[in-house]
């Protein structure tokens, strides 16, 4: 025991012969905390500072609770010990609630624990009514002391991860609303149906699945929707599936602590706590290995996780946003996609259409990144010409919109007429290489039904994209109107 309180002597031996003290979840005590003890009690104060000075970065006592105020403007305490009376014949309690009062109106977050006479447990219940986190009873006892303060020190870091985690969900969501500057354009038949499906779902949280090929806006609309629910002044949390390996894919959803793994030298959020009050798009989940997406239904089910190396889950609210290339056929094969996994998502279906089913969009999307991309580079907004315009409607664009906003960037810069030509969006190559892909499908296949299968068009297409630009992936993604990350995926699938 440190303190008898009868004879007022403090044993000192006791807590030096000591070992290093462990925290109650069985891990040694971190030295980056701060401590306050507040007590009239100068032997107290003394017994206090030395037994808590070895556990903690930095311990501060105040004989005199008029300079509390003083001293948290100066510093930021991770627990406050607070003696519940002050001054001699004073056991009434009513000063410690004062000050715990004003402690509590200083700094709403701060964590107090109560110094209070032993059998005097009215008092301290009272405390913990009014906004105490805990209390120690003189006499106290050593580990008792420190496996209060360290329980009230891993709640003060707790509630400080929140608020940062609430103050960079914020900036989060002022960043993603910047971000793309991009809206959802065209007034076809086919986009009236979608943004009808969005008008109805956004104002609600159901789970949205939207499908569509590359290219065609999936992301765009998961903004869309989160833009216009009563989440839009939160963040809105990306997470391409397709690029996260199977290795990291804990780490990078669920967080991890400290000590986790090699190279873990701190706790770290994952994607989905981050997302927390807003919005958690899942693009490219039909990338997602089964073994994978059994974790992330779990995950989705009971609306916690746990992060990698911890022993606690921890609750979530987000609303779920997924995306994939995949056509509702291929998600409803059991040996590609989890069938519970698929209920869980697709509350509601967008199917987007591709870009060659929507041709009287064409045009309007056209003259929009024209004028982007005559902005960004400084250029003069050309007109396009009818041939030109004719040329872009009947071509397929089998990248979709990324496809056709990367002919515009190049027309842009490339363009020296006064309009826009067919020459200026290279359509005619890129028409040539698909033919001769379908051309050498069908020379190199006599099945009728293998010329129609679109996996061995899409391996051809990019053999011969890669081949053209000598296995240049930048170039070649591009003129495919892919990302690098997804043309990679589709050389691994091919085995190119």
């Amino acid at each position: 025991m440190l303190y008898d309180a009868e004879h007022h002597v403090y044993d000192y031996e006791h807590y030096f012969s000591s070992a290093a003290w462990i925290t109650p979840t069985g891990q040694a005590m971190k030295h980056s905390d701060c401590i306050l003890i507040v007590d009239d009690d100068d032997d107290i104060l003394t017994a206090g500072r030395l037994l808590l000075k070895r556990h903690f970065a930095k311990v501060d006592t105040c004989n005199d609770p008029a300079n509390i105020p003083a001293l948290l403007a100066k510093q930021q305490y991770s627990a406050i010990l607070l003696d519940m009376n002050f001054g001699p014949g004073e056991s009434s309690g009513e000063q410690g609630y004062g000050w715990l009062q004003k402690i509590l109106q200083i700094d709403p977050q701060a964590v107090v624990v109560m110094i209070t006479a032993h059998g005097d447990m009215h008092t301290a219940v009272e405390a913990m009514k009014l906004g105490a986190t805990d209390f120690i009873a003189k006499p106290w006892q050593n580990e008792k002391v420190v496996a209060t303060l360290s329980s009230a020190v891993a709640l003060s870091n707790t509630r400080n991860e929140a608020k940062q985690l609430r103050s960079t969900n914020k900036l989060l969501a002022e960043v993603s609303s910047q971000l793309t500057g991009q809206q959802i354009l065209g007034q076809s038949t086919a986009m009236q149906e979608v943004m009808g499906l969005i008008n109805l779902s956004a104002p609600t949280d159901a789970n949205v699945l939207i499908l569509g090929e590359n290219g065609t806006g999936k992301e765009l609309v998961a903004r869309e929707l989160h833009h216009r629910s009563q989440r839009a002044n939160n963040v809105f949390m990306s997470v391409d599936l397709g690029a996260v390996t199977e290795t990291l894919f804990e780490s990078e959803l669920f967080g991890y602590k400290k000590g986790a793994f090699t190279g873990a030298n701190e706790d770290r959020v994952g994607r989905i706590k981050a997302a927390d009050g807003g919005t958690l798009f899942l693009d490219e989940i039909g990338n997602l290995p089964l073994h994978l997406q059994a974790k992330l239904l779990t995950a989705l089910e009971q609306r916690r996780i746990t992060p990698v190396g911890g022993n606690q889950s921890i609750p979530f609210d987000a609303r779920v946003i997924a995306a994939t290339n995949l056509t509702m056929q291929q998600l409803n094969d059991e040996q590609k996609f989890r069938q519970d996994l698929l209920f869980r998502l697709n509350t509601v279906e967008i199917h987007l259409p591709p870009l060659r089913q929507r041709v009287d969009d064409i045009q309007a999307i056209a003259e929009y990144y024209l004028a982007h991309y005559s902005k960004k580079y400084n250029k003069p907004v050309k007109p396009i010409s009818n041939e030109a315009l004719t040329a872009m409607q009947c071509y397929d664009w089998p990248g979709n919109i990324r496809a056709l906003r990367h002919a515009l960037e190049r027309a842009v810069i490339l363009s020296q007429s006064e309009m826009l030509l067919p020459q200026d969006f290279q359509l005619a190559n890129q028409t040539s290489a698909v033919e001769a892909s379908t051309d050498a499908l069908t020379a190199n296949s006599p099945n009728t039904q293998d010329e129609l299968n679109l996996e061995k068009i899409e391996q051809n297409t990019i053999q011969l994209a890669l081949k053209r630009y000598n296995f240049n992936i930048s170039h070649a993604a591009k003129a495919l109107g892919l990302t690098r990350a997804a043309l990679y995926r589709r050389m691994e699938k091919y085995g190119l």
